[in-house]
């Protein structure tokens, strides 16, 4: 029996370029036997490569499939960003349309995003799952052009990461005509977020030019002549 050319290309790559590949052999088998060993042996057998092979790829297990997999979908997210006109866009729809474009890729594998989203909810996942979710949200914002290296680095990507959760949830079971409810519900989030960063820059501005107790009785001890 000869090989094909897909079979000998994955022969010949590192675990680490075997990686997504395997992820996309995968994706056909998750449906039916989840992220799992059984799953992965037939994803090898795909690609004509031995099952021994593939499970050093992920030797963590299912958790590390999943890891992989949302790591496949973040590269390809950015790249289909990368060609739209983000930078035209107000930060709101920027936001928007990184959130859309993830799920819209993702929907033709939603019942692989079904079951690798109950795996990270696993309590023994947890860390793991609060790191994936943290690269989704930077990978976004980094999409979006977001330069910030003070403590908004930090708050962006966990709001970032609570919005797209949230939604992610609701795009899971969502039946409606052209996926409306998950639009409705990221937009009623997005608009949700803005209104409190409106209302924090607000409270810092007043902060800011309120009159400062120390610098007043300062002025008391050392009056300027």
């Amino acid at each position: 029996m000869t090989e094909s050319k897909d079979e000998m290309a994955a022969c010949d790559m590192t675990l680490e370029e075997l990686r997504p590949v395997l992820v996309d052999a995968l994706l056909g088998h998750v449906p039916f036997d989840g992220w799992s060993a059984a799953a992965l042996d037939q994803a090898a057998a795909d690609l004509g490569i031995p099952a021994e092979r593939a499970r050093l790829v992920f030797p963590g297990g299912p958790i590390d499939m999943v890891d992989a997999y949302t790591a496949r979908a973040d590269a390809r997210m950015a790249a289909r960003l990368a060609v739209l006109d983000l930078p035209s866009m107000k930060i709101r729809e920027r936001i928007r349309t990184a959130v859309s474009v993830r799920l819209e890729q993702a929907l033709p594998h939603r019942e692989a995003v079904r079951r690798a989203v109950s795996i990270l909810a696993m309590p023994q996942n947890a860390a793991r799952s609060a790191r994936v979710l943290w690269r989704t949200a930077d990978a976004m914002w980094r999409a979006a052009g977001d330069a910030a290296t003070d403590y908004n680095y930090y708050t962006k990507r966990i709001t970032l990461g609570g919005v797209y959760a949230s939604t992610l949830l609701v795009w899971l079971d969502d039946e409606s005509e052209g996926l409306a409810d998950t639009h409705d519900f990221l937009d009623r989030r997005i608009d949700g977020v803005m209104r409190f960063e409106k209302a924090k820059a607000r409270v810092t501005t007043l902060a800011a030019n309120r009159p400062s107790l120390t610098r007043f009785l300062g002025r008391l001890r050392y009056p300027a002549f």
